[in-house]
C-alpha cells in the first residue's frame, strides 16, 4: 500500500507539473501577442516568480513599470501595486490577476485621516509609505519603499514628517534621520508585527552561527536581534556578499524562493512560525492567463488622484539607494 501510495502521488504531482507547463507556455504566447511585461514581488508564489520578467521590491517593480515599453502589466503582487503602476503609466493596460489581492496595512490609512492629521500638524510634510492607497498618496508630499525611506526623509524640507502608514518602518526611519521629528502613523503590516522575538531566538537556537536578515517592518525588538537589516531587494545583496552559509529570514516566507536562486548553496530558514502573507499568496498561474486571456481585472486611478499622487511617486523614483 505505501509503494501504491507513492506511485500515485508521484504520478498525480506529474500531472500537476505538466498542467503547470501547459499554462506557462500559453502566458508566454499570451505574453508576446499582449506586448505585455509580467512584473512580480519577491513575496509571490514561487512559480509565479519563476514566470516573471522582473522580481523584486516595490522600488524595483515601480522603476521597472515606469520604464517598460510594454502595452500591458501584469502585476503579480497586491492592489496597492498595481495602483502605482497605472499612476506612473496611465496609457498602458495594468492587470492585477486576483482583484482581491489587497493590503491591510493599506488600509489602515484614509485620505480624510490624513487630511485630519495634517491640520494638527500644519508644519509638516506627510511621506507615504508605498504601502498606500493612490488616494492617500494624492494627499501627500513624498512617497517611499523600504528600501529608500531613510534617504526620502532626509531630503524632506521641512523639520516635521508624518510618516504613513507604518509605525515600525517610522521608528526605523526615526533612529535614522537626525534634525527631524516622526509623526508615526499607528499602522503596522500583520505578517512582519507577528514576528515575535521568541521566534527569532528560537530559530537562531535551532541554527547557531545563522545571520539574521530582518525587514524594516519588524519591530524594534527583532530588528535588534538582526544582522542586517534590508527591503526585499537589499536581502539578496546581504546574503550574496556575506560569508555566512546559512540565514533566518524574518520577513514573508516566500522571499526564501529568490535568495535561493541568488545565493545558491547558501540555507534560508522562516522564524519559528512560519510568515506567510496570504494576500500576496492569492496570484496563480490560472489567474495570470485568465487575466492575459481576457486583459481583466483592470486596475485604473481616477485622473484627479493620478495626477495629485504623481508627484510624490516621481519622488519616490528620484531617490537613489
Amino acid at each position: 500500500m505505501e509503494k501504491l501510495g507513492r506511485r500515485l502521488y508521484a504520478e498525480s504531482r506529474e500531472e500537476i507539473l505538466a498542467d503547470e507547463r501547459e499554462i506557462v507556455e500559453r502566458i508566454l504566447e499570451l505574453k508576446h501577442e499582449r506586448n505585455a511585461i509580467i512584473l512580480a514581488h519577491n513575496y509571490q508564489r514561487p512559480e509565479v516568480q519563476d514566470i516573471g520578467d522582473f522580481v523584486g521590491d516595490s522600488l524595483g517593480l515601480a522603476r521597472k513599470a515606469a520604464e517598460t515599453d510594454a502595452e500591458v502589466i501584469v502585476f503579480c503582487g497586491v492592489h496597492f501595486m498595481a495602483e502605482t503602476a497605472s499612476i506612473l503609466c496611465p496609457s498602458k493596460t495594468v492587470l492585477l490577476p486576483d482583484p482581491h489581492a489587497g493590503c491591510p496595512m493599506a488600509d489602515m490609512a484614509t485620505a480624510r485621516e490624513v487630511k485630519r492629521m495634517r491640520e494638527a500638524h500644519p508644519r509638516a510634510a506627510v511621506v507615504s509609505y508605498v504601502n498606500t492607497t493612490a488616494m492617500v498618496k494624492a494627499v501627500s508630499d513624498y512617497c517611499c519603499t523600504s528600501s529608500n525611506a531613510v534617504e526620502v526623509v532626509r531630503n524632506v524640507d521641512a523639520d516635521e514628517v508624518i510618516f504613513v502608514p507604518d509605525r515600525n518602518l517610522a521608528a526605523y526611519v526615526a533612529e535614522r534621520v537626525e534634525g527631524k521629528r516622526i509623526i508615526p502613523w499607528n499602522g503596522y503590516c500583520h505578517v512582519h508585527q507577528g514576528i515575535t522575538a521568541e521566534d527569532v531566538l528560537a530559530a537562531m537556537r535551532e541554527h547557531p552561527g545563522a545571520e539574521v536578515i530582518a525587514h524594516p517592518e519588524c519591530t524594534r525588538e527583532v530588528l535588534e536581534l538582526a544582522h542586517h537589516i534590508r527591503s526585499t531587494s537589499g536581502m539578496l545583496q546581504a546574503a550574496a556578499a556575506s560569508p555566512s552559509e546559512e540565514f533566518i529570514l524574518a520577513t514573508e516566507a516566500g522571499m526564501i524562493h529568490p535568495l535561493s536562486k541568488a545565493a545558491p548553496g547558501k540555507r534560508f530558514h522562516p522564524p519559528a512560525r512560519e510568515p506567510l502573507c496570504p494576500n500576496m499568496k492569492l496570484t496563480t498561474l490560472s489567474k495570470v492567463l485568465r487575466s492575459l486571456e481576457t486583459l481583466s481585472p483592470r486596475v485604473t486611478v481616477p485622473e484627479g488622484i493620478r495626477t495629485r499622487a504623481l508627484l510624490a511617486v516621481e519622488r519616490m523614483l528620484a531617490v537613489a539607494v
